[in-house]
């Protein structure tokens, strides 16, 4: 039988960022360095293909500190924790290596600052999300407060108009916080915003990607996890950009042929924290079904690179 025709459209830059990069380094250097078990409080980085990858060479994931024992390192998610876990990390006296993204640690560092300065923080974010939690919990209870959507911002009960400043969970839509932000400034013309976008550059370069592709596809595929906030954020722009059909899969077998039957033409992108060889297997399990040509949509380069602890990049 001859295979219908399909052009898919490939996002650039798409899968891992480079604090997601540094995260599972992060790990694999400490296996190789004190050898398994190594202890990780919550998922490195949401993806269960990861997770399992690491699992199977000695990382034992755990949600909370109480659940290591003192004398296995322990590694802290890139997500961030609050104050409270590496300060009883220390209190234990265990050996702890802190992976949490850089750019999540200047939204720490940000909030700190703002606080020493007397002002009231408002968070921009996903309740229950471990970023959002880490984040909160740099501050004393109450002095962050949490908005997640327009309407949540008109039921704000601030301490001090005068007195406030907002950050963002870096893996946002950014459209979505903007209009978040425009009633924050609204509503407290004082409020103080960040020097510099919290969103990180990764989150923001694969949703300018969907919108490029958006409107050349009929359908578009997210390979992502679904507790990952910025592959979900990737499903929500694409459909908004007018796609009419965006979903997420975590892997190939996950794919819905039947909704793409009749299609010509596919989006296929990745959160940041979904590994290269996962969007092969999608893209091999297009060949096996379709004549497929594969264009690139590129719309930024992508070279940063973050250092890993000095603690790893010593001799045992």
């Amino acid at each position: 039988m001859t295979k219908p025709p399909l052009t898919l459209y490939l996002a650039a830059p798409r899968g891992f960022c480079a604090g997601v990069d540094r995260a599972i380094k992060i790990v694999e250097m400490a296996l190789e360095k004190w050898g398994a078990p190594v202890y990780v409080r919550h998922e490195i980085v949401h993806n269960r293909y990861v997770v399992d990858g690491l699992r199977a060479r000695g990382a034992v994931f755990v949600e909370e500190l109480d659940e290591c024992p003192t004398d296995r390192p322990v590694i802290f998610s890139a997500h961030g924790v609050p104050k409270a876990v590496p300060a009883e990390a220390a209190k234990r006296q265990m050996l702890y290596v802190d992976a949490t993204c850089p750019l999540v640690s200047k939204v720490h560092i940000e909030a700190a600052r703002h606080h020493e300065n007397g002002l009231q923080m408002v968070m921009i974010g996903h309740e229950g999300h471990p970023e959002t939690i880490g984040t909160m919990g740099q501050l004393p209870p109450g002095e962050v407060l949490l908005v997640e959507t327009v309407a949540d911002v008109a039921k704000l009960n601030v301490r001090d108009p005068e007195k406030l400043a907002f950050i963002t969970q870096t893996t946002l839509s950014v459209d979505d916080t903007a209009d978040i932000v425009a009633a924050l400034k609204a509503r407290f013309p004082a409020i103080v915003g960040p020097h510099k976008e919290d969103i990180c550059y990764a989150t923001t370069n694969r949703q300018d990607a969907v919108k490029a592709m958006a409107p050349r596809v009929e359908a578009m595929l997210v390979v992502g996890a679904p507790n990952s906030s910025n592959s979900k954020r990737l499903v929500e722009v694409g459909a908004k950009a007018g796609c009419s059909y965006a979903q997420l899969v975590q892997r190939a077998a996950d794919i819905d042929w039947r909704a793409l039957a009749g299609v010509s033409s596919v989006g296929v992108t990745a959160g940041a924290s979904a590994p290269e060889i996962l969007i092969d297997e999608v893209l091999d399990a297009f060949r096996a079904r379709y004549d497929l040509t594969i264009e690139e949509v590129v719309t930024a380069d992508e070279n940063v690179e973050f250092k890993v602890p000095r603690i790893l990049r010593e001799p045992a």
